[in-house]
């Protein structure tokens, strides 16, 4: 990997870390459908701008169908997962239980898509399974059913990511990578769109928030959404998909940092237990096979 690539890596794992802790500030204030709301039609707004600056010709040959629908399952559905643990989980801790990505794109594959399973994978996705399970009951938050349910909004957002790897090989594939990231947060944004109608009307947030939520709201649609799509997709050009998937091993350590330094998070040894079995499970699931 060139020190490029390499740089570009650590960036965007920084930027997407950056994105749990932005959540943790909004979605306590705003809720969840309008966190999840904001993040995506903000970063739809901000990839429109993108295009016309690039003068990218707005052809998605046929596929605009596909990208709508794969947004929804790879970002409207995972950022309102996300912004319900948010609200009752520490940001570190969302960031490590996103590390889980590639684990459930190991079992999807296998289910759903004729994947083969290898014994290193089937080792990595119970080790990284224990090491969730270390996080969750050794950490500084007490296991209770809040942090149970914030668990599992995490891990059903990357059960969507699994799913949406696997979908976007087959249906967008060959398509401009900016088309299909504004594609994608378009159709998130039609799917919540209605949801943040009704939840505004009925439920509507108690305060909107100060200019600290929306300077958060602007850094997680343009920088963490819009901005990090497109350096995930340059990422995929340059190093490919395997390695440029290794980034949610630093993503954890950044969301973690972030969260300590900005919101005085405090660290405790299941942070570190818990990430290194994730980690150690990572790296056995997508080490390279010999032929």
């Amino acid at each position: 990997m060139s020190p490029i690539a390499l740089a570009r890596l650590l960036t965007l794992a920084a930027v997407w870390g950056a994105s749990f802790l932005f959540m943790r500030i909004i979605a306590p204030e705003l809720g969840t459908v309008p966190t999840a709301f904001f993040r995506v039609s903000i970063a739809c707004l901000g990839l429109i701008g993108i295009v016309a600056v690039a003068r990218v010709r707005w052809d998605f040959q046929g596929k605009l169908g596909a990208c709508l629908v794969l947004g929804m399952i790879n970002s409207g559905i995972p950022a309102t997962f996300y912004s319900v643990a948010a609200q009752v989980l520490p940001a570190g801790y969302s960031a490590i239980f996103n590390a889980t990505t590639p684990l459930m794109g190991v079992l999807i594959g296998m289910l759903f898509f004729r994947e083969p399973m290898t014994l290193p994978k089937m080792c990595g996705i119970f080790l990284g399974l224990f090491g969730v399970g270390i996080l969750s009951g050794a950490g500084p938050v007490a296991l209770d059913m809040a942090l149970v349910q914030g668990a599992l909004a995490c891990l059903a957002a990357t059960t969507c990511y699994g799913f949406a790897g696997f979908l976007a090989r087959r249906w967008v594939s060959g398509l401009d990578s900016r088309l299909s990231a504004l594609g994608s947060m378009l159709g998130a944004t039609l799917l919540l769109s209605p949801l943040f109608a009704w939840s505004a009307l009925s439920q509507p947030p108690a305060s909107w928030g100060g200019w600290q939520v929306w300077l958060s709201l602007l850094g997680l649609g343009l920088l963490c959404t819009a901005f990090a799509y497109i350096l995930y997709f340059r990422l995929l050009e340059e190093i490919g998909p395997v390695k440029a998937s290794t980034v949610t091993f630093l993503i954890p350590v950044f969301g973690v940092l972030w969260g300590a330094w900005l919101l005085d998070e405090s660290l405790s040894m299941g942070h570190l237990y818990g990430g290194l079995l994730i980690g150690m499970a990572l790296w056995l699931v997508l080490r390279p096979t010999r032929n």
